[in-house]
Order: C-alpha cells, then sequence, then structure tokens
C-alpha cells in the first residue's frame, strides 16, 4: 500500500520517515518530495509497505500524531490526478 505523509517538518529525511513505519511493518521504500527548484523538502513524501494490515494500523495509529513537534497527516496515497490539457 502507498501511504502519503503531510505536514512534516522540513529536515526529516527518507530515513527518519522509514523509522517511524517500520514499528509497524516491514517497509519497502519511503520517498521525501525536494522541490526541484530549491532542493528543499516540500514537507510531504511516501511510504509503501506491502502487508495491507500493517500498512492500516501505521495509517491509523499515526495520522495526527506529532513527529519534530508537527502533525503528521498520514492516509492512503491517491493516484496522482492528471489536471492539465495541452492541445
Amino acid at each position: 500500500m502507498n501511504i502519503y505523509v503531510g505536514n512534516l517538518d522540513f529536515k526529516v529525511n527518507e530515513n527518519d520517515l522509514e523509522g517511524i513505519f517500520e514499528e509497524y511493518g516491514t517497509v519497502s521504500s519511503s520517498k521525501i518530495i525536494i522541490d526541484k527548484f530549491s532542493g528543499r523538502s516540500k514537507g510531504f513524501g511516501f511510504v509503501t509497505m506491502e502487508n495491507g494490515d500493517e500498512a492500516t494500523k501505521a495509517i491509523n495509529e499515526l495520522h495526527g500524531a506529532t513527529f519534530e513537534n508537527r502533525e503528521m497527516v498520514v492516509n492512503e496515497a491517491k493516484p496522482k490526478k492528471e489536471n492539465f490539457n495541452r492541445e
């Protein structure tokens, strides 16, 4: 399951993110989204967990939890929308 993690402190890195979620099960990958112009974190990322039960437990327990003085937003990631028309 692909999990969205938002409202992260800008200094949180992928290892930090993986460490948080490993408490709930096996993490396949973690990714912090970086602004391509500034090179700075955008304050959100994604975690992939293969086991659906572990992922659901992590979402339920981490949504609203505080990490680095920020209340995280954690939910199942939705597919990216292509909302532009080019003709």
